[in-house]
């Protein structure tokens, strides 16, 4: 009986350190990365150096001056899904979520300063005899700034609209994401109810003039855009650029348009 008990004992420990390893992870595979995701990444860069670089030379690659679609322009929608797959994975979750959503403001400034500096007209060319920037005609909405404001919006919806119920059927999987479809399709239809219905007045066109100490607000160099309609998807009429010169100003919005810096071979 006594050797029963001894073996007992000794198979005990054995046993219960078995099943901790089980039930807990290593540091190593809490820390361990989506491969996939990060090669998704690496080829979208790999993408929009391409891009960037030849698009000048070859405009198939080039981004669509307006209408269609080319490979350029699969770069950005790529960065944000590489965004959003990352939000699904490091906030579904989370803990505190008071200090997710402070870890989620930190980022989205960051992101959105460096997208200021380094597309908000500080950077000039070499042969370029001007330097600083121009407070007046400072670029605040530039790729990365929008992808920050993408992620804010998307971190703030996974931390805060998230539930605990269990997808084990197509009806559970409604009821965890429910409130977050319904954010995407109100935001969806308050865009596209825009996009068609919003009255799209005339207005001038101002660009700049040859003369660099020559303010473009001085200038006196102008053209006549005449819109008067609703629902137009023309580069000139679109509500979408109506908005931007509203809220923004014609100033501050994008001076170096495809068409512009493509060669014509």
């Amino acid at each position: 009986m006594d050797s029963v008990v001894e073996v007992a004992d000794d198979r005990a420990p054995l046993l219960s350190s078995t099943d901790s390893s089980e039930v807990k992870r290593s540091p190593s595979d809490q820390n361990e990365r989506l491969i996939s995701l990060d090669v998704f990444r690496g080829l979208t860069v790999a993408l929009m150096i391409l891009v960037d670089d030849a698009g000048g030379k070859f405009p198939s690659i080039n981004h669509s001056p307006w209408f269609g679609v080319t490979l350029a322009d699969f770069v950005m929608p790529f960065f944000l899904f590489g965004v959003g797959v990352s939000i699904a994975l490091v906030f579904k979750k989370a803990s505190n979520k008071l200090a997710a959503t402070k870890k989620v403001i930190v980022r989205t400034l960051k992101l959105f300063v460096l997208g200021v500096l380094l597309q908000g007209g500080y950077f000039h060319g070499r042969n370029d005899l001007t330097y600083g920037v121009d407070i007046d005609q400072i670029r605040w909405l530039g790729v990365l700034q929008r992808i920050a404001i993408g992620y804010f919006l998307a971190a703030m919806s996974e931390i805060w609209l998230i539930n605990n119920i269990l997808v084990d059927s197509p009806l559970s999987f409604v009821k965890k994401y429910y409130t977050k479809w319904m954010i995407a399709i109100l935001l969806s239809s308050v865009y596209i109810g825009l996009l068609y219905g919003l009255y799209v007045p005339d207005w001038v066109f101002q660009f700049p003039s040859n003369n660099p100490t020559l303010s473009i607000a001085n200038s006196g160099l102008g053209e006549a855009v005449q819109c008067g309609v609703s629902g137009s998807l023309e580069p000139a009429c679109n509500a979408v650029g109506f908005v931007d010169r509203l809220l923004l100003g014609e100033k501050h919005l994008y001076k170096n348009p495809v068409y512009k810096r493509t060669k014509v071979i």
